[in-house]
């Protein structure tokens, strides 16, 4: 009886968990308020600045995105991607720069994190100084 029990949990709570990050991946597809959805907008950023990217900064990109776990750096890779190309082109600039990556990385990450990525930020040397205040916003 005590096995049926456990297994009845495990499964519930895996269900449960699966069940949230489906939700949340649901939430992101709901339209907003001008008709397109979190992901039409990261689509569109991606794609508008896909010829600005250069070797460097896909590095970086990938640098930047190397602490996330495996099985979300994908997704969390598209997001900061978005985001970066977002600031290049309303910027007007040529090419993706360092500035733009480090910028972008800190607005894409979720507040929550920024304790981390800090840290991370700091143990790979990267100078984040100018944009001290983003973070700064979040406490």
């Amino acid at each position: 009886m005590y096995l049926i029990a456990f297994w009845t949990f495990v499964l519930v709570a895996f269900v449960s968990i699966g069940g949230f990050f489906m939700f949340r991946k649901f939430l992101k597809v709901l339209p907003k308020k001008d008709g397109k959805s979190k992901l039409d907008w990261q689509n569109y950023w991606v794609e508008r600045s896909r010829p600005l990217w250069t070797e460097e900064s896909k590095a970086l990109l990938d640098k930047l995105a190397a602490p996330v776990p495996g099985a979300f750096r994908d997704i969390a890779k598209h997001s900061i991607a978005a985001r970066i190309g977002q600031l290049a082109v309303e910027s007007g600039a040529s090419e993706v720069t360092e500035a733009h990556c480090i910028e972008g990385y800190i607005l894409a990450t979720p507040k929550r994190d920024h304790s981390f990525l800090i840290s991370f930020l700091e143990k790979n040397q990267i100078d984040y100084s100018s944009y001290r205040h983003l973070l700064d916003s979040a406490k």
